[in-house]
Order: structure tokens, then C-alpha cells, then sequence
């Protein structure tokens, strides 16, 4: 199968340019008291599918109220006519009085240092978030919203996802420009003093793109396969054993929903592109719902790449990331949270390379590769003791770490291998883990921990020496990394932090919270 063609190009700088839509120019930042309405018909496109079942219900109701079955077959009821257009008229009138009232009552504003979503009829809701706090930020638009060129404007804040702010909907090109002002005020640009409030739309340089055909080969050699083949050969046994055909019509649905996931997993990741730009790595996937997601620079807490055994002939990786905001990320089969979707070794460290850019080792390739692919005993890696065989007689020699400069390299599994990546500066504690049988044998389970998301860094069944020393030195790096890490504004450069005196502590602030659990398995 063909695999993504690497496009040419050198990376953008921060000076003004062309857009991902092609066009070019300066956006406004709002004042004080500049406030703006979504586009009239969004809680049309919000709300289609509530309005079609509304309607098929009423009118199927209505056809047996209007016919009613006689001797000599269907014949008008006695309704009165003027009944039935009062109450078709009503119908209308109260949802174009609940349209009009929840956009009349829908207002935004986006300031140099805020943003604020004004929303509510009965029960008024106001939000306000930090633009420095922003994580990432998509621009989104669902079947429905493309036929009207509307875009949903999603981005999240560090607040684990419970905090996603929308502004559903926009005209697309307002969508892209509020996009541009969030991420320029984000990532610190220099004010003109001329005119303050102008903001320029960053440029993004195309890194890589996957063909239809290696989406449609990951999924189909994916673990939805696996479910697949393991679900038919349950019913063809059952069917076997009851002698029964009628085994295969009552599984209908079952094989109806594989169906759908598979769709879902082909359209979710179609024409996914990969792109860089001053503000952050941009994607861009999606048949039916295309979303534009933008990751600023620094957001990132963890990468994970894994492999799964499908996938191992055609040397195929998955990039997964943990960003703060994002939480368990509930859309479709956790694409926001997918930095590649399946790509080769070459590719994995292209696109790791765009968050992680320094990964603090001369040959990255080198070391990467030791750890994806396992036994981890080279390029520095330290795995399990010999002991650990009794608890994990296969993959005993794969669960390794690696510390770096910069990074602490995690590799445990055998049949589905997974590497993952945690930035010192990242972490946000940690801890050792002993059961019974773990202490008869002398190991010990490191687990740091990140935000919420798809990672979870772990080292398994580590002798308990080399566990406590590790659990020492990531204190003291992620301590380091933290003080040297200020400056959450990305295109400025952050002032030199002061190193504290001989026996100073660094400030709270800057001190990772870690602690050390022992519990039983």
C-alpha cells in the first residue's frame, strides 16, 4: 500500500502569510464593549436531528389522525381542519420562537487577554477563559454545517475536558480568523503599537499526507478485524451447536454496529494531513466531518506510540498524545488525541519531532527504534531483572526505560508494543508500586503520572533498587526542567530564570508534586 507523500517545503516563520484556506491579512482582537452573535441558523444545524424526529413523530401522528380506517378503507377523520393547521402552526412557532431566542441570547467576545461566551434564556450562563491557558484549538464542521459554510470553533483549557469552550456556529472564514487571533495572543506575538488590536494569521508549511489506501489498510488490519473475526466465529459456532440458521439474522445488529465502527474509523481519519506553522502542529482529517486541529507548541504532557500485531508486516506505528484539556477525549474512536493514525518509523519521528523537537540523545532514531521494537536492552535502556520472569515470563526483557536530557523513555509490551515519551518538565508526579508477590521477588512498578488522557506511563516489575534511584533522579530532573520552564507564551523569548542559591528550594510553582504510593496489586 502507498504511504504518505512527504511534501516540500521550508518551515514557516512567524511574519505574516498564507493561511490554510489560501487567504491572507490581519485580524481584529474585540474591545471591551464589542460583542459578536454566532450565524442565525446554528441552532438549526445544532439541533437537525431533535427537529427530524419531532417532525416524523407529529407527522406520523398526524397521518392516522387525518385517515382513519373504515369498511370501505381509508376515509378523513373528523378532525377539523383548522385543528390540525393550529397545531402544525403552533409546532412551528415554538421552535422558531426557541431558535430565535437562544441566538438572540448567544453573544461572544474575544480581548487581547480573554475569551467570553455570553449564553441562556432561562438559565444565563457566562464563561470566560484565559487565552495563555488555551491547549489546542479546532475548527470543526459537520455535514450539515459545510452545506450552510459554517465551522464549529472548539478549543479546550487545562481543565482535564471539562472545560471545552464552543462557539457552534460560525461562518468558516470568521471561524479561521477567531482561530488565528486566539493562538496569536497565545503564543505572545509582538503588538504592533500602531494598531494594537491587528493580529496576522500564521502560515503552515504541509509535512506529511496518508493515502485512502493506508487508512483503509490500518483499520482493516486493525484490532476492529480482530473483533470482527472473533465475533463471526462465535456465531458460526453457536449456529453449529443449535443447528439453528436463524443464530445469524439474530446477530443482524452486532454485525450492523461493526459495520458502523468500521465506517466511522475509515471517514474519522480520511484525508488526514499533517501540517506545520508558528502556532502549533495543525491536522486536518475527516470525509463527512472534517476538523482542523491546531496543538500549540508546549502543550503536550506525553506521546505514546504503539504497534499492533496486525500491523507489524507493514512496519505501521500509532501516535497517540496527552494534552491538558483534552481529558478521555469522547469523540469518535479518540481522534483528537491521535497525532498519526498509522504511519512508519520514518514518519513516527517526523511528526514526534514537531512536539518533542528535542529528544536529548545524538541518534533518536537509534534509541527510538531500540525501544519500539524491543528487547530493550540497548542504546541505555534498563528492563527488568531475571526475577520478573515469574510474573511476566514473556515480555520480562521489553519493559525497560531510558532517561534522556530532555524525555523518559517508558517500553513495556511484546504483542502490542508501546513506547512512551514524557517530558521531564511534564511531570506531574510520581509513585512506586509493590504488591506481595512483587516484594517476595524484589520488584517494583514505576508509574509517573501525566494528564488525563490515553497515556499512562508505566515501567513494570523493575528491580527495587533500580526503582527507588529512578524515582530519585526523575524528582530531581523534573524539579530542573520545571524551574527552567517559565514562560508559557511560545514566540517570545522567556527571561533567564535566576538559579536558586545553595539550599534554596526553587519556588512552589515550579516544584512537580510527587509522591510515592505503595499498594497491593
Amino acid at each position: 500500500m502507498s504511504g504518505p507523500q512527504p511534501l516540500p517545503g521550508n518551515l514557516p516563520g512567524s511574519l505574516p502569510g498564507k493561511g490554510d484556506d489560501g487567504t491572507t491579512g490581519h485580524f481584529h482582537t474585540d474591545g471591551d464593549q464589542t460583542w459578536h452573535r454566532v450565524h442565525p441558523v446554528s441552532p438549526l444545524v445544532r439541533s437537525w436531528v431533535a427537529i427530524a424526529a419531532v417532525l416524523f413523530i407529529f407527522g406520523r401522528n398526524t397521518l392516522d389522525t387525518l385517515f382513519t380506517r373504515g369498511p370501505n378503507g381509508p376515509a378523513l377523520s373528523n378532525a377539523p381542519a383548522a385543528l390540525i393547521l393550529a397545531v402544525v402552526a403552533s409546532v412551528v412557532l415554538v421552535f422558531g420562537l426557541a431558535f430565535f431566542l437562544s441566538w438572540r441570547f448567544t453573544r461572544y467576545q474575544v480581548t487581547d487577554h480573554h475569551v467570553h461566551i455570553n449564553s441562556g434564556v432561562i438559565f444565563r450562563q457566562q464563561r470566560r477563559a484565559r487565552i495563555d491557558r488555551v491547549q489546542a484549538i479546532d475548527v470543526v464542521q459537520p455535514l450539515l454545517a459545510r452545506v450552510f459554510g459554517l465551522a464549529e470553533l472548539k478549543f479546550d483549557v487545562a481543565d482535564g475536558g471539562k472545560s471545552a469552550f464552543k462557539l457552534s456556529f460560525l461562518k468558516l472564514e470568521e471561524a479561521k480568523r477567531l482561530r488565528a487571533a486566539i493562538l496569536a495572543r497565545a503564543a505572545g506575538v509582538a503588538v504592533d503599537p500602531n494598531a494594537p488590536s491587528d493580529v496576522a494569521e500564521a502560515p503552515e508549511t504541509p509535512i506529511l499526507a496518508l493515502s485512502p489506501a493506508r487508512i483503509i489498510g490500518s483499520v482493516m488490519f486493525g484490532s476492529l478485524t480482530v473483533t470482527t473475526v472473533v465475533t463471526l466465529a462465535a456465531v458460526t459456532a453457536l449456529a453449529i451447536w443449535s443447528g439453528e440458521i436463524g443464530v445469524f439474522f439474530a446477530c443482524i445488529p452486532v454485525l450492523l454496529g461493526l459495520v458502523a465502527a468500521y465506517w466511522k474509523a475509515i471517514t474519522g481519519d480520511f484525508n488526514f494531513r499533517v501540517a506545520l506553522s508558528p502556532d502549533g502542529v495543525r491536522l486536518h482529517y475527516g470525509m463527512l466531518e472534517t476538523r482542523a486541529q491546531t496543538i500549540p507548541p508546549g502543550r503536550v504532557q506525553a506521546v505514546g506510540i504503539s504497534q499492533g500485531p496486525l500491523w507489524r508486516p507493514f512496519g505501521w506505528y500509532r501516535v497517540h498524545v496527552n494534552v491538558a484539556g483534552y481529558g478521555h477525549d469522547n469523540s469518535d474512536h479518540g481522534s483528537r488525541t491521535v497525532l498519526l493514525p498509522a504511519g512508519t518509523i520514518d514518519e513516527v519521528m517526523a511528526v514526534l519531532a514537531l512536539v518533542f523537537p528535542d529528544p536529548g540523545v545524538e541518534n533518536p532514531f537509534e534509541v527510538f527504534a531500540a525501544g519500539l521494537r524491543g528487547p530493550a536492552n540497548k542504546h541505555g535502556f534498563v528492563h527488568s531483572p531475571r526475577s520478573a520472569i515469574w510474573i511476566d515470563p514473556l515480555a520480562w526483557r521489553y519493559n525497560a526505560y531510558r532517561a534522556t536530557a530532555t524525555a523518559l523513555l517508558c517500553r513495556h509490551g511484546i504483542i502490542f508494543r508501546r513506547l512512551q515519551v514524557v517530558p521531564h518538565e511534564r511531570t506531574q508526579s510520581i509513585s512506586l508500586r509493590q504488591g506481595p508477590l512483587m516484594a517476595m521477588l524484589g520488584l517494583v512498578d514505576f508509574e509517573l503520572h501525566s494528564t488525563v488522557g490515553p497515556i499512562r506511563p508505566v515501567v513494570h516489575h523493575m528491580a527495587l533498587d533500580t526503582g527507588r534511584r529512578l524515582f530519585d533522579e526523575q524528582a530531581t530532573r523534573a524539579a530542573t526542567a520545571r524551574r527552567l520552564q517559565r514562560n508559557e507564551h511560545w514566540l517570545t523569548q522567556a527571561a533567564a530564570a535566576p538559579e536558586p542559591a545553595a539550599g534554596e528550594l526553587a519556588p512552589i510553582d515550579q516544584q512537580p508534586i510527587l509522591k510515592e504510593e505503595h499498594r497491593g496489586d
